[in-house]
């Protein structure tokens, strides 16, 4: 296509700086105490000015007081579900720039976030890098690709494991419900994931 080229120059030059925005606070909503803390400094020594919460609660009554510009929000939280402070974030400051993080195998509702106002989500654990990345994308353009990606063997290791831990390790029920033959499920699970 002609002057496909010419996007593909200029993609780099999409992604604007924290120093563009005007307010740079930032709300990160995850009830994993560790990773959030975390993700607050990196994202701190990057420029954002961030308030954490650790619950839907806590989440809805902080973006009251102060309609953060930005805001990354854990799907799954003790108290409930991430999207209900995604609804308020968004009627709160139509402008916010909002990532969904989710575990592999709610894409679904990961989905239904982005129809709700979020504008991208990344699998946990998501990177500092991809999450600025992702919130500082230039509006109607596709964020960038992962630099590191689980690789689709890992993402089904993941999924299956995930259907084995919900199927309370019962071997022969997993198999039914993923459709693979036991023996074939049994030595994926015997094999270390790498």
């Amino acid at each position: 296509k002609k002057g496909h080229h010419i996007k593909v120059m200029t993609e780099a030059n999409t992604l604007k700086k924290i120093s563009d925005f005007k307010d740079k606070s930032l709300l990160i909503v995850d009830d994993d105490n560790p990773f959030r803390e975390r993700l607050a400094r990196a994202m701190e020594k990057k420029g954002f000015i961030v308030t954490q919460a650790e619950s839907v609660k806590k989440g809805i009554s902080t973006v009251r007081l102060n309609k953060p510009a930005f805001a990354v929000v854990d799907l799954r939280l003790g108290d409930g579900n991430g999207l209900e402070v995604v609804k308020i974030i968004q009627s709160s400051n139509i402008n916010s720039r909002i990532i969904m993080l989710t575990g592999y195998g709610n894409i679904p509702t990961a989905v239904a976030a982005i129809k709700e106002g979020a504008i991208d989500y990344l699998a946990k654990p998501a990177d500092a890098d991809d999450i600025e990345k992702a919130l500082l994308a230039e509006a109607n353009t596709k964020p960038q690709p992962p630099e590191n990606p689980m690789s689709a063997d890992r993402v089904k290791w993941e999924h299956i494991h995930r259907v084995f831990e919900l199927c309370n390790r019962n071997v022969s029920e997993t198999a039914r419900r993923l459709k693979l033959h036991r023996r074939t499920l049994q030595r994926i699970l015997s094999k270390r994931s790498h």
